[in-house]
């Protein structure tokens, strides 16, 4: 039997909030058990907020971030980073740009500075953007036109949206990587990193009142720009299945079926979330156990089900077995969405999905990393940082009958596409 696990997030965490004059907002966390720091910017640009000609331009700007700007120059971020004990990250999606760093706090101001400088003065030089736009170029051949996998999601994104920009791919179309001018570049650059577009927040071996400081003095100075223009249009409902087959050479063949899905703020997102994890989540899934285990069809199933500010899509992804038929594997798979739909699960199987989801929580919950990440997301996804102390609570009301209405409501063959990979010899 899965017990329910304690109730480990009934405390809140202690967040100190300040919005700066121009707009940029501050979540501040104190935790003083290692003398080191998580700082977070959040903006809220991505590939929704692009258009047809400009695709992949938030994408290109995760890398130009760290090509140089007035003070410190070309590769100087990291370099000042590694000589202070640092490291970061960054990654673009379809609704934010996000930059992660983690260092000891005795490089906090220089932090602040680091960023303040790139946000403010960040470099154009004609010949960094031609050669970041060839290392942009070379990730989409290397994770798209190279990858099999990269290529089948790439089609089934396309085909899942008939408008929404959801349906362009993040890392941006090729014509496009090829053709941004300089307008194009400066213009995206200054709707998306300004200020009152960004969310700060700082975790770990600081106070409030010295980090409120910091901003007030690299931060605040930095000028409010118009925000990027709201997205307007809405995907259509979808009425009938879609397919999209792609023929190539490969060694096995590929199976992906996505469903329209509510926004990460929809009331039906956290039982959508528990309806993932059982279909995919380990060897006691369900697709895994039919699809992997007993029928032998497939060597591996997943499913995912990302953070989204627009309707989104939830994707279950196989790899087949070789020689298998690839109809008899999509009867085998729907016939287990099915069977979300038609028959309630039991208590013992809900609440282990639950458990899952919270030990996953748990785990973010435990690092400064962790909860500036969780406080980040929850304040752009979800509206308001503090719906992330309420997780827990939202997570426990998931029922059964939950699960097969959304099942029944979301999970059906008028609201899919499906997208195959078919092996053929090379010539």
């Amino acid at each position: 039997m899965h017990a329910p696990l304690a109730l480990l997030l009934a405390a809140t965490l202690d967040v100190q909030t300040h919005t700066l004059a121009n707009g940029m907002k501050i979540l501040v966390h104190e935790d003083h058990d290692i003398p080191n720091v998580a700082m977070y910017l959040f903006y809220r640009i991505g590939s929704r907020n692009e258009r047809p000609g400009t695709t992949g331009l938030s994408h290109f700007f995760e890398h130009m971030m760290f090509n140089g700007a007035k003070k410190y120059g070309p590769k100087q971020f990291d370099v000042q980073m590694e000589k202070n004990g640092g490291r970061n990250n960054a990654y673009t999606t379809r609704d934010i740009t996000a930059y992660t760093d983690w260092f000891p706090r005795t490089m906090l101001e220089l932090m602040f500075d680091l960023e303040a400088d790139r946000i403010r003065d960040l470099g154009f030089d004609p010949k960094m953007i031609e050669s970041e736009r060839g290392v942009v170029y070379s990730e989409r051949r290397s994770s798209v036109e190279n990858s099999n996998a990269g290529l089948l999601y790439e089609q089934l994104i396309a085909a899942t949206y008939t408008a929404h920009p959801y349906g362009w791919p993040v890392v941006g179309w090729s014509s496009d990587i090829e053709s941004w001018t300089l307008d194009d570049l400066q213009t995206h650059f200054r709707m998306g990193y300004a200020p009152n577009n960004c969310v700060l927040v700082v975790a770990g071996d600081v106070t409030a009142a010295e980090i409120l400081a910091l901003a007030k003095k690299y931060f605040e100075p930095l000028p409010r720009q118009p925000p990027p223009s709201p997205v307007r249009t809405r995907e259509p409902e979808q009425t009938g299945e879609r397919r999209v087959v792609i023929r190539k050479p490969a060694q096995l063949p590929l199976l992906m079926v996505s469903y329209h899905v509510p926004a990460s703020s929809h009331a039906d997102y956290e039982t959508l979330r528990v309806l993932g994890n059982l279909l995919s989540e380990g060897r006691s899934s369900r697709l895994y156990r039919r699809l992997v285990d007993r029928d032998q069809l497939a060597i591996q199933a997943g499913s995912s089900l990302d953070h989204s500010l627009d309707p989104g899509e939830i994707i279950v992804n196989i790899q087949p077995r070789s020689g298998v038929d690839l109809a008899r594997l999509e009867k085998a798979l729907f016939e287990e969405i099915d069977g979300l739909a038609s028959s309630p699960v039991s208590p013992d199987e809900l609440q282990k999905a639950k458990n899952q989801l919270l030990t996953a929580l748990y785990r973010d919950w435990k690092t400064i990393a962790g909860k500036a990440d969780l406080l980040g997301r929850y304040e752009v996804f979800f509206g308001d940082y503090r719906k992330l102390f309420a997780a827990e609570k939202d997570l426990e009301q998931v029922t059964a009958g939950g699960i097969q209405r959304v099942a029944r409501q979301y999970l059906h063959d008028r609201n899919r596409t499906i997208a195959t990979l078919i092996p053929e010899a090379a010539r």
